[in-house]
């Protein structure tokens, strides 16, 4: 899987602790079952055809680990002969084309490529591209009426990220950024509230994004935390009117670009140690000591803006 890709799941794996993306591949791999035991008995479940020469038997349940947790599987049965999806044998690459399926779902719509490459790792036999082609639209459809659901009830912490990753435009590959907002409900549930693709994380994006959640039914926001990019910043002002948190990961991040190699496991502990406070007058103390008691070379790996 490419580093695109990841960074994308990473994203994905915030919200709702990858129920959605679990969800989709459970999803995927029932249709592909069904197809593969329909061809088997030739003719669908409970479909009456003299071209029939088996029949279902119920089901067995099984266990599918995968990169986004345990897909609770039910495999078909058959009254005669033994029937084993081939996605799940050892070697197969199936998840992991079915993952990036799924993804591409969020970013652009599937693409015949990847449908090709879903067929190729799925190793099923008889099952044509047609079929998969139209399992991979069903997916489309399901990850877009995801993406553009009603959000219900008040959300006080939403999470702001974004990553670049590549993207096919116009038979062009280009770098895209792909933005994710990220809730939490007053019952502490957490899910991807939305996300969509632009050219540019510029304060335009930003705002008609936020303002594509409010009219979605987004409120209830106190606390949005982000990275300190000034487009950002200054949308949430202007479309929440909600309090904004530097999101300590990026800062960190930002801070250890100015640390030298080999000054970057130091740098990363003292900082920790003001993060590690109770409360906001023992951070502010504590990060007084670590500046009193840094060499000077290191000051501006600390202390950067």
């Amino acid at each position: 899987m490419t580093e695109d890709k990841i960074a994308l799941r990473a994203l994905l794996e915030k919200g709702s602790d990858t129920t959605f993306l679990r969800e989709m591949i459970g999803f995927a791999a029932e249709r592909l079952m069904q197809l593969e035991t329909g061809e088997l008995c030739g003719a669908g479940h409970d479909e009456r055809s003299e071209a029939r020469r088996n029949q279902r038997n119920g089901y067995r349940d099984r266990d599918w680990e995968t990169r986004a947790g345990t897909v609770e599987l039910r495999i078909p049965k058959l009254r005669r002969g033994s029937y084993f999806p081939a996605f799940l044998e050892p070697r197969r690459m199936a998840e992991k084309a079915l993952t990036a399926v799924i993804q591409e779902a969020y970013i652009q719509g599937i693409s015949t490529r990847s449908v090709d490459d879903l067929v190729k790792a799925l190793g099923m036999e008889g099952i044509s591209k047609s079929q998969v082609s139209r399992l991979c639209g069903e997916i489309d459809e399901r990850v877009q009426t995801f993406l553009t659901r009603p959000i219900e009830g008040e959300w006080p912490y939403v999470w702001l990220d974004a990553t670049y990753i590549k993207a096919r435009r116009d038979h062009h590959i280009v770098s895209v950024a792909v933005i994710v907002a990220v809730g939490v409900n007053t019952d502490g549930r957490r899910e991807v509230l939305g996300m969509t693709v632009g050219h540019s994380e510029a304060e335009p994006f930003w705002v008609e994004f936020l303002r594509s959640l409010a009219r979605r039914g987004l409120r209830g926001v106190k606390l949005v935390t982000s990275d300190a990019h000034e487009g950002l910043k200054a949308a949430i002002t202007k479309v929440l009117s909600a309090t904004w948190q530097r999101c300590r990961v990026h800062f960190m991040r930002n801070a250890l670009a100015y640390a030298g190699k080999t000054q970057r496991r130091l740098v990363s502990a003292w900082v920790g140690t003001a993060f590690a406070q109770d409360d906001a007058a023992a951070a502010r103390k504590q990060w007084r000591e670590v500046a009193d008691q840094a060499p000077p070379h290191a000051l501006n790996a600390c202390f950067p803006y």
